[in-house]
């Protein structure tokens, strides 16, 4: 068997395992083929016989081969193949690049790992030449979905890291979001690296749901439901995600929503609700199979075949399996034929009828060993290509070796004949360089402590100083617990209706306006600054020193970022400009912080108490300070607070809020200076 043939089933199985998992990934960046597009189709054939030879019927060419990538990658291929022809032929660069671009996807679809990353380095290559960095940071994401099928998970971070730092300098939000998923999804394969994949997926979210990309945003909530669903305390926080995911992927066209329901009815089987969850899981067949989609089927039967295991209605298990086994046997797909004989397996177990459950379970043992085989095989593969591209680093360095101790033998020769005539010259040029070289010294040596000065500046605006001093000491920061932080969120309402009228320029300006604001109160009560995510503004205080009265400052802070706004809301009334309003969400709690990443640190706190805080913000009121009965308790003597009741709150069911009007004191001085003025 050929390499490439063996190389194909291999990322063929990685695909089908990564399915498997409940993991959505490689997010590829393409138009998707609808079937309302096949009039757009139609008539750009139809235009583009008639086109002159130039770099717009190029367009127009790689425009066509993209509405086939699913439904028919040959024709695809046929247009991209003739865009890439006269794109070369008129020497139109980018026509080219987005010509290999298209030639990859078409290979992709037909499961042709290798040539579409032939393709991809292509189209790679002819991007950097002509620095058109939208398109670099595409075929970097897309050459990291290849690898990742190929087990090669460094390769994979190594080119959605570079696709990302592109797209960041870019403003690229559709590629922003595309890297970030990618590198969740990565973390996502090492269970013991789900912390920095609900890290890189928290990240996403907000950005998918601003730009209103359904099929990210679906993404995000699907493996973030996924995490929570590997923690049974958490089922709660799952199913927010899969219900989120389910209402995304209901306005894309991916036909993601059998997926999305088949994970609904999981959470609601660990709970114990079996009809609940038997009725989202038949919903996720039926759906899959109006669709064709026969993988999507063989899951959706496991998944009700698990259920009706755990309901202990065996018989019923044992009946799925059976249908999830013949299916997932057609499909060849290995991952979901080892469950349903593994099932199979426990079912006849539980009838006593240990014949079967023998079958059933030396099948298992012996397609399980076949499959990690071909995870070995994999990781040799990788193992392989790495050793080969090491083996030529080596050979390269040899021959640049070998070509300076040529250089310097001939410079030595010519040294040795002329040395009568430039021992002087030498000389000269000696002391020359001697004192070009101290006065260089010392200039290097200034620049290097301006630059560590620098560094440091750098370091301490994303750090807090504790933690920075750490890291340099260390090259690490140690993550610690906190019993008591209070945690702040502000977001704006009706952002996305006023930045639709804003040019982006306008529109950064305006949040940095508020932002520099906030940033100069919360320095002024010793806060801390986390993020900002889009619109959202996140602070804590009580880290990285505790502090005990950090309830109280954080308070203070909140109304003097109300105060702000209020005055800002005035002034723009008055010009009859449109204008932001704030809701500000705090609450008290234990929480754990530390820095994660590797390329670029990012400060950050996790716990259940962040997550309470940010339901405090979206349930609160725009213009106003609310708390939770936590925080209240702590701050009640200090500030008048107007209890509002028991507020529903998503995924945390009734929780006591208050609403802040202010110190006491400053409200009883007002009350008196309005008596003495009537």
């Amino acid at each position: 068997m050929k390499l490439a043939e063996i190389k194909k089933r291999i990322f063929k199985k990685a695909v089908t395992k990564a399915l498997h998992c409940g993991a959505f990934s490689l997010f590829l960046l393409f138009s998707p083929t609808l079937s309302a597009q096949d009039e757009v189709a139609d008539s750009l054939k139809k235009v583009v016989n008639t086109m002159p030879a130039d770099s717009n019927k190029v367009n127009t060419l790689i425009d066509l081969a993209a509405k086939y990538y699913r439904s028919d990658p040959e024709t695809a291929r046929g247009y991209a193949q003739e865009a890439n022809d006269l794109a070369t032929e008129i020497s139109f660069a980018r026509g080219v690049g987005y010509s290999h671009k298209a030639l990859g996807m078409s290979y992709y679809f037909q499961n042709n790992w290798i040539d579409a990353l032939v393709q991809w380095e292509k189209a790679l290559e002819v991007f950097e030449s002509i620095e058109h960095l939208t398109g670099v940071s595409n075929m970097l994401n897309n050459l990291g979905a290849v690898h990742f099928n190929g087990g090669d998970n460094e390769s994979a971070l190594e080119f959605y890291l570079g696709s990302l730092k592109v797209a960041e300098s870019l403003r690229d939000t559709l590629r922003t979001v595309s890297a970030l998923i990618n590198i969740g999804t990565v973390y996502l394969d090492k269970k013991s690296h789900y912390d920095l994949a609900f890290n890189y997926y928290q990240r996403a979210l907000p950005i998918s749901r601003s730009i209103e990309d359904y099929d990210a945003l679906g993404t995000c909530a699907v493996n973030l439901g996924t995490i929570y669903l590997s923690d049974t305390t958490k089922l709660d926080s799952a199913l927010y995600y899969f219900e989120l995911a389910l209402d995304a992927y209901q306005k894309s066209a991916t036909g993601n929503v059998a997926f999305a329901l088949k994970n609904i009815g999981q959470v609601y089987a660990q709970r114990g609700d079996y009809e609940e969850a038997l009725k989202f899981q038949s919903d996720a067949y039926n759906l899959a199979k109006s669709q064709d989609a026969r993988l999507e089927m063989a899951q959706s039967l496991q998944s009700m075949a698990m259920t009706y295991e755990m309901q202990g209605d065996h018989r019923k298990s044992i009946e799925t399996y059976e249908l999830a086994k013949e299916l997932s046997r057609e499909l060849e797909a290995a991952y979901e034929v080892q469950a349903a004989y593994e099932g199979l397996a426990k079912n006849y177990f539980e009838l006593n009828d240990f014949q079967n459950a023998y079958i059933y379970q030396k099948l298992f043992s012996s397609l399980k060993d076949t499959l990690y085989n071909a995870e070995m095989d994999k990781q040799l593969q990788s193992q392989t290509l790495h050793y080969e591209i090491e083996k030529k680093q080596g050979q390269i360095s040899l021959l640049e070796k070998d070509q300076e101790l040529k250089e310097v033998q001939l410079e030595r020769q010519k040294a040795i004949r002329n040395a009568a005539g430039i021992v002087g010259i030498l000389l000269l040029l000696l002391a020359a360089g001697l004192f070009n070289r101290y006065k260089y010294t010392r200039r290097t040596s200034k620049i290097i402590a301006n630059e560590k000065e620098r560094s440091d500046k750098l370091l301490l605006n994303i750090l807090p100083t504790e933690t920075a001093d750490e890291l340099k000491e260390k090259g690490s920061a140690t993550p610690r617990y906190y019993e008591q932080v209070s945690v702040l969120f502000t977001d704006f309402k009706g952002f996305t209706k006023i930045a639709e009228k804003l040019t982006p320029q306008e529109l950064v300006e305006e949040l940095n306006h508020s932002f520099i604001a906030f940033d100069d109160i919360i320095d002024k009560y010793e806060l801390e600054k986390i993020k900002t995510i889009g619109d959202a503004y996140m602070c804590a205080g009580g880290i990285p020193v505790e502090d005990s009265e950090n309830p109280h400052k954080i308070v203070r802070a909140a109304l003097e970022i109300r105060d702000f706004m209020e005055n800002l809301r005035k002034e723009r009334e008055a010009k009859g400009e449109e204008f932001w309003e704030l809701r500000i969400g705090i609450h008290t709690g234990p929480v754990i912080a530390g820095v994660v990443g590797k390329n670029k640190f990012a400060y950050d706190i996790w716990g259940d108490a962040v997550n309470t805080a940010s339901r405090m913000e979206s349930s609160g009121i725009p213009g106003e300070v609310n708390i939770s009965g936590t925080t209240y308790e702590i701050v009640k003597n200090d500030f008048n607070c107007v209890h509002r009741g028991k507020i529903q709150a998503k995924n945390k069911g009734e929780i006591d809020m208050y609403l802040v009007e202010g110190l006491k004191e400053s409200i009883a001085a007002k009350q008196e200076s309005a008596e003495g003025i009537a």
